[in-house]
């Protein structure tokens, strides 16, 4: 019986000598894989049901801010079709990933299994060997944070929380995240304990997660927003100062900052909240043009 433990080396020694082992059914994998993709290119594609729950177990982990703004049906900012692509591409990913842990000689279970924390449903990507776990694909940069253990101290998308909510609902202390460089093809997995009292990430994943569920739910219905979800960055030495990284990625960006201006650089937009002195570069307007 294979454990968590080996995962991704089992998976390099597979790609690396393709041998399949015993008792593996490899059919059974492969055309799992296969409906797999051809559910979720359905789902893409054809005019299912969205989901139009504001709380959900995947997002409970969000700034306080987010959730309010998506449960009061603030508007958000489009989606550019090259995002679009990049989600799918991510979900393709976590599909591969999956079968390569079946091919590999570890157990899959509970896939797409409906959890509930506090009224709040969701469904976990699945356990690997009886451990709850996340599947994902991670830039280089945020690869680090799994492959060096640290992503419970830098956690803006809310991964512990989600996780945390999948675990309580199998009675679980254990869980983890297979994850995938995406530009470079390397894996790890992270594996947290809430048991593990010497661990030290100890201190950032030990709360209570219906305690979370349960304030964030009465947020939501606050009249009132919560306050900004981080403070400003000084941009360099200009005086300017510019979104915290996580503001910059969110949909509601320009309706929670009225006067925000977006310059492009050549390393991407750098949106600005004060201008002291002015940048040299294109600055996108009101219309969204140069």
């Amino acid at each position: 019986m294979k454990t968590i433990d080996t995962l991704v080396k089992d998976i390099y020694s597979l790609m690396e000598t393709k041998e399949i082992p015993e008792g593996v059914d490899a059919d059974q994998a492969i055309d799992d894989f296969g409906e797999n993709i051809k559910q979720l290119m359905k789902k893409e594609f054809s005019n299912y049901k969205r989901d139009k729950r504001t709380l959900r177990l995947s997002n409970v982990g969000r700034d306080d801010r987010y959730l309010w703004n998506l449960h009061q049906g603030k508007e958000q900012e489009k989606i550019e079709p090259h995002t679009y692509i990049k989600f799918m591409y991510g979900h393709l990913i976590e599909e591969m990933l999956l079968c390569l842990t079946k091919l590999s000689g570890h157990t899959v279970t509970n896939e797409q299994k409906q959890c509930e924390v506090e009224g709040i449903k969701g469904s976990m990507d699945c356990s690997i060997d009886g451990v709850v776990t996340d599947v994902k694909s991670a830039s280089t940069f945020a690869f680090k944070k799994f492959k060096e253990g640290t992503l419970a101290k830098d956690d803006p998308f809310g991964y512990i929380a989600q996780i945390k909510a999948y675990a309580y609902s199998e009675g679980e202390t254990k869980y983890g995240w297979l994850t995938m460089d995406k530009q470079n093809g390397h894996l790890t997995y992270l594996k947290y304990d809430e048991e593990d009292f010497s661990h030290p990430m100890y201190e950032y994943i030990n709360w209570s997660i219906t305690d979370r569920i349960k304030s964030i739910k009465k947020t939501v219905e606050s009249p009132t927003a919560p306050e900004f979800c981080a403070e400003y960055v000084p941009d360099g030495k200009s005086g300017n100062l510019k979104l915290a990284t996580k503001c910059s990625y969110c949909p509601y960006k320009k309706d929670c900052h009225k006067d925000l201006r977006t310059f492009i650089y050549s390393s991407g937009p750098r949106y600005l909240v004060k201008v002291v002195n002015e940048p040299k570069v294109p600055e996108v307007g009101s219309n969204g043009n140069f």
